[in-house]
């Protein structure tokens, strides 16, 4: 009997867990220097356009209905974090010309990097599956962070607005991903090799954080 998208979803999540976030305690703990924080923001502003991007093509590539839709309203989410980010950015003290100079680390780029390599190399079900487990780990980080920054750093709510919205639970996004992993299921589809993605971006997230963590503290 086949497994439902539901089920799938909880086995791949369970193959990929693990690993070490180490800059999200140190927010958590109010020790993470600002510096941290400002690369944070910057690094952001890279990620959260290319993965606008790629989750667009995505929605053009799929084949499904649900999945169509989940990744135009995961494409949506991302322009409306862009706007939110650059209150946090400011609550760093990152200036627009900081911003404009700032030069990424490859380390905290090899996610997006990764997202558009699926777009481009992978399927759209596959995508979908590597995206959806990592879903609910990201929403956590945020939440604790989000939390971090009221606490220790004296953020006001526009500081935090962008962590606070992928914070928030979205159960009707979580729904149309299942219906479009059972629509892909359904059609024939086998995470044959997606499973495998889904484990590289989990990867790839946490080489994010530890690359943002190992970064030695600016003056």
């Amino acid at each position: 009997m086949t497994e439902t998208g539901a089920e799938l979803l909880e086995r791949v999540r369970a193959v990929i867990a693990g690993g070490t976030n180490r800059l999200v305690p140190l927010i958590a703990a109010g020790t993470a220097p600002r510096s941290a924080l400002r690369a944070l923001a910057a690094e952001e502003h890279l990620i959260i356009r290319s993965d606008w991007r790629a989750f667009l093509v995505l929605a053009s590539q799929a084949r499904g209905h649900a999945a169509r839709e989940f990744f135009s309203s995961v494409a949506g989410g991302e322009g409306l974090a862009l706007a939110k980010l650059g209150g946090f950015a400011a609550a760093t003290g990152l200036s627009a010309d900081e911003l404009a100079a700032y030069r990424p680390s490859a380390g905290t780029q090899a996610y997006p990097s990764y997202v558009t390599w699926l777009t481009l190399n992978g399927n759209p079900e596959d995508a979908l599956l590597a995206i959806l487990a990592n879903f609910a780990e990201w929403g956590g980080y945020c939440a604790t962070i989000a939390d971090a920054l009221r606490a220790h750093y004296g953020f006001d709510a526009e500081g935090t607005a962008f962590f606070d919205f992928f914070a928030e639970p979205a159960p009707e996004l979580d729904e149309l991903g299942l219906r479009a992993l059972d629509e892909a299921l359904a059609a024939g589809w086998r995470p044959t090799t997606a499973i495998d993605y889904a484990r590289l971006l989990h990867e790839y997230e946490l080489l994010f954080w530890n690359t943002l963590a190992d970064r030695p503290p600016a003056p």
